[in-house]
């Protein structure tokens, strides 16, 4: 008798499509999982129908899984929060966040006073500041296997210029924590840490192992790794 299937569900970024994930995708189906990619308005819809698109996804693809696995990109990453937080699957597996504004991201909270620019950001980008009263603050912590695999190279000077400490473009490398889950930062921007072959890498560890213990790879990290 088969074994049933282990699935990894792709949620992409804000503003960005399922195409973003692609390169992804074909890494974990390499590595051996089923992979669902999970595309959304994420510029004209709310975060509220961005989970109810990531629910019909899993109920779709998935209902036969061994496990179920997440991996969100930035506000995807924000969206499977939501998700897991309101109805987690039964056979969830483990989660792994990539750049995620998990305490908010100051160059959201400066552009949305910005009208044209506030416009542009969307419902969901429109609640990704840093605030109390915004939603990552009020997302309750994980009560799953989580990373988080963060960036710290720019390729967004006014990013960088709103953004205290180091930081992806985006968001700030302080910003993706979250308590004491474990987290590695690798030298790649916000827009294409999904590409990395050492982001890709990381990924399958943790979603084996549930640690990034042991990962390693370039970027003058030597034995150290980027372990923080």
């Amino acid at each position: 008798m088969q074994e049933a299937p282990e699935f990894v569900v792709l949620v992409h970024g804000l503003g960005r499509t399922e195409h973003s994930m692609v390169v992804l995708a074909q890494r974990l189906r390499w590595a051996g999982y089923e992979v669902a990619v999970v595309g959304y308005e994420s510029l004209s819809a709310s975060v509220s129908e961005h989970v109810a698109g990531v629910r019909a996804k899993v109920e779709d693809c998935c209902s036969e899984a061994h496990r179920v696995h997440f991996v969100g990109h930035s506000l995807g990453g924000i969206v499977v929060r939501s998700y897991l937080a309101a109805s987690p699957p039964d056979s969830l597996g483990r989660v792994v966040l990539l750049s995620p504004p998990n305490q908010g991201s100051e160059l959201a909270e400066r552009l949305r006073e910005i009208p044209l620019a506030s416009d542009a950001l969307g419902p969901s980008g429109r609640v990704l500041g840093t605030g109390v009263e915004d939603l990552p603050a009020k997302l309750p912590p994980p009560a799953y296997d989580v990373g988080v695999i963060m960036g710290n190279r720019s390729l967004n000077p006014v990013g960088s210029v709103v953004i205290e400490g180091p930081d992806d473009g985006i968001v700030a490398v302080e910003r993706a924590r979250l308590a004491d889950v474990p987290m590695i930062v690798l030298p790649r921007s916000h827009t294409f840490i999904m590409n990395s072959r050492h982001a890709a890498d990381a990924v399958v560890r943790f979603l084996r192992t549930g640690s990034f213990e042991g990962h390693g790879g370039k970027g003058g990290a030597g034995k150290r790794g980027w372990l923080n």
